[in-house]
Parts: structure tokens; C-alpha cells; sequence
């Protein structure tokens, strides 16, 4: 992945350390140049990845579909600046900074601004909830994902310190 520096000025306005930041293991990651549509949802939303990665998921999603299992984006690129916009709602709602980087990442520090990373979910379920877990699509993602380039970004104790997100897969170059 493509890694950059951190918007500065968010540091100040959310009152964090980049020492913080980094004392986590935390990368920051520029936003992707070119992206395409990897998916359109239910909703019409456009979900948008790198073309690498776009390409890697519609062959992801189509083999799971060969197996019987139904899965989709929820999310997928999200710029810095709108990845600012959900941690200022959080912070509006009275949540700490330090609870709410636990669930969400910096902005600048998420996978989603890669246009590889891609929050799923399958048919029933409430999406990004942690009972996505208990479903065979996660099944089928955790035997499967790999081998299209596709990662669980934050497993349960991952070392970052982020929640576990059992929805949150990340494409990954192959080379």
C-alpha cells in the first residue's frame, strides 16, 4: 500500500499526538488516484475501489456466488476528508477521541482511503456488526479471501488496538 503523511491539521483539531498515533503501530495512507466501481449496492450507492482491487472483488464475489454464499460492500473508499466528517460526528455525540479511535481510524490512518479496503456483508445480517462473524460468509471469506488478494484487516487483540471488525478486508497486491 501506498503510504503518506498524515493530514497535519487534523492532529490539532482532534487533539491527538502523531506519538500517539504511531505508539499504536499506526500507518498513514494517502488516497487512492484512480478508482472504478466495484459495486453498486441495493441503494444505488457506488462503491468505488483501485482497479486491482475492484477487479480482485468481482471475482471474489463471484466464486463465493458459485459456493452458495451471497456477500456485498457496505463501504469501500472513503477520502480523509469524509473519514474527518464521521470522527467530528462521533466527537458532536460525546464520545472521546480515544473510544473512538478504537472503532474508527485517523483521518489519513484508514485502509479506506486506499481504495483497497471494503467493510462486507451478507443477506439478514446488520451490517458492521460483530455477529457477521457467526456467518457462513465469514466462513467462506476467512477459507477463501486469500487467495484473491483479499485480508481481515483487524482480527480480534489485533496490535493496532481497533476492535475486532470481522466485516473489514483489505486488498493486498499479489506481487
Amino acid at each position: 500500500m501506498t503510504h503518506a503523511a498524515h493530514p497535519v491539521g487534523y492532529l490539532e483539531e482532534f487533539g491527538i499526538s502523531e506519538d500517539a498515533l504511531q505508539a499504536r503501530g499506526l500507518n498513514a495512507f494517502a488516497e487512492a488516484g484512480l478508482l472504478e466501481i466495484a459495486e453498486v449496492g441495493e441503494d444505488g450507492r457506488e462503491h468505488r475501489l483501485t482497479p486491482q482491487a475492484a477487479s480482485a472483488w468481482r471475482e471474489l464475489k463471484a466464486e463465493a456466488g458459485r459456493d452458495g454464499e451471497v456477500i456485498f460492500i457496505v463501504s469501500a473508499f472513503r477520502s480523509v476528508g469524509r473519514q474527518a466528517a464521521i470522527v467530528r460526528a462521533k466527537l458532536a455525540s460525546g464520545q472521546s477521541i480515544k473510544d473512538i479511535l478504537t472503532v474508527s481510524a485517523f483521518p489519513g490512518y484508514s485502509e479506506h482511503h486506499t481504495g483497497r479496503a471494503a467493510d462486507l456483508s451478507a443477506p439478514g445480517l446488520r451490517p458492521l456488526e460483530a455477529d457477521f462473524e457467526q456467518s457462513s460468509a465469514y466462513r467462506w471469506l476467512i477459507e477463501n479471501a486469500g487467495h484473491f488478494g483479499f485480508h481481515l484487516s483487524y482480527p480480534k487483540d489485533n496490535a493496532l488496538g481497533y476492535q475486532f471488525e470481522p466485516w473489514h478486508w483489505c486488498y493486498r497486491d499479489k506481487t
